[in-house]
């Protein structure tokens, strides 16, 4: 049961959202106890904060479009000197950066980590994307492909070594997708992995706002939500004691990725011996760009420090800049798929989170109107804030890429504090 009327109305009241309530008389006692937990777990102080993130995180967007190509006098790639190139690199170096991942492995230091929070929308489907079957003749879904790649690792490691060991699968899902999972692979007997070795936590979900900074209402008694982003994985980790439960296990490095990436290869020996051996704190792979208007963000330096810039903040003339070799300049594109020490992400999740960029995103969002009728609005209306799990390469000491040259669009690099790794 959610507080007192006049408390919940006194709080919202002293950071403008006394709106949210409009509806209170009308609601059965089932709906207030929701709404009223709901606008609880939102402390009005915090609540009142993101409101206004939410506007002037608007406002900077907008005014950054108006301004396109302000990045590209502030932009260079990657220094030749802190990047491998798994493509260009012999067979011995890679043969050696294998066997370091895969003795971190034997000794039980590594884990995966996915970030499980969206729906399958895109994919035309109702549920979470894990439990979407990809189209094989075998009929597996993500989840089954992802689980049984761990088990293959797990048994590489230990016939190499000769131990027994265990990579621990952590899932950060959302309040829209752990429920469905959770059963999705007790149905399916955890995919033949230790239950006690899946661990699933929820990340935070936030209020989507108007323009004018007004908390939106998808129901008459129903706040609209949405999840805080992959970078919501940051403060997860310390709400649901996952750094802890790394700390227990002894675990040193995480490779993180998301859901819908297929060809992902789990705890990828090579990708942790590489950041292993140079020492990096963070990495992250990347697909070289297909051509230079490819719609996705590259890796590159800003000011002298790494980070993510999408392919919507540079010019045309930027994206087409090509070395002597003809290959592009800024060509590192990220895939959302990296290496984090444990002491790398404890001190950004204990320490920095804070600090990290908040990412806008704006949406059509269904809500009530003043006479409680459903609206499904024909363009935007709304803002989702959110944060990017790249965000935090600014804080790293080191970092490293590596890419492989297979086949297009198989290149990847590796992003960390030590170096960069492109094919």
């Amino acid at each position: 049961m959610g507080p007192p009327e006049e408390e919940l109305r006194a709080r919202l009241a002293g950071v403008g959202q006394a709106h949210l309530l409009r509806f209170w008389a009308e609601l059965e006692p089932a709906q207030r106890d929701s709404l009223g937990e709901t606008l609880a777990q939102l402390d009005a102080r915090e609540l009142g904060e993101h409101c206004q993130r939410a506007m002037e995180a608007c406002a900077r967007e907008q005014q950054g479009r108006a301004g396109q190509g302000r990045l590209d006098g502030n932009l260079e790639p990657i220094p030749a000197e802190r990047l491998g190139s798994v493509c260009r690199s012999d067979r011995a170096t890679l043969e050696r950066w294998e066997e370091e991942g895969l003795c971190q492995i034997s000794q039980g230091k590594v884990a995966v980590l996915l970030l499980a929070g969206g729906q399958g929308t895109r994919l035309g489907v109702p549920y979470p994307k894990g439990m979407y079957d990809v189209g094989l003749p075998s009929h597996k879904t993500l989840y089954q492909i992802q689980a049984e790649r761990i088990r293959r690792v797990e048994r590489l490691a230990g016939e190499r070594f000769g131990t027994q060991c265990t990579i621990p699968w952590y899932i950060m899902t959302s309040e829209f997708t752990l429920g469905p999972t959770e059963k999705f692979f007790w149905e399916h007997n955890y995919f033949n992995l230790k239950k006690s070795n899946i661990v699933m936590f929820e990340q935070r979900m936030l209020p989507a706002v108007t323009f004018d900074g007004k908390v939106i209402l998808e129901e008459k008694g129903k706040v609209a939500m949405a999840p805080d982003g992959n970078g919501g994985l940051y403060r997860a980790l310390v709400d649901n004691k996952i750094l802890e439960d790394m700390d227990q296990r002894g675990i040193q490095y995480i490779h993180v990725y998301c859901v819908d990436n297929i060809l992902v290869k789990m705890a990828d020996p090579v990708f942790i011996g590489f950041c292993v051996s140079k020492g990096a704190d963070c990495g992250a792979k990347v697909v070289e760009k297909a051509y230079p208007t490819e719609p996705v963000g590259v890796v590159c330096r800003v000011d002298g420090v790494c980070q993510v810039v999408e392919y919507s903040e540079i010019t045309l003339e930027t994206a087409q800049m090509r070395n002597p070799d003809g290959r592009l300049t800024f060509s590192s594109g990220n895939i959302c798929n990296h290496f984090f020490t444990f002491d790398f992400l404890q001190e950004i999740a204990e320490k920095f989170e804070p600090q990290l960029k908040h990412h806008v995103a704006i949406k059509k969002v269904p809500f009530v109107d003043e006479e409680g009728n459903l609206v499904k609005p024909l363009k935007p209306n709304g803002i989702k804030l959110e944060k990017f799990v790249f965000d935090v390469f600014q804080f790293s000491k080191l970092v490293a890429d590596l890419s492989p040259s297979v086949p297009p669009p198989l290149f990847f690099f590796l992003c960390t504090q030590a170096s960069l790794i492109s094919s």
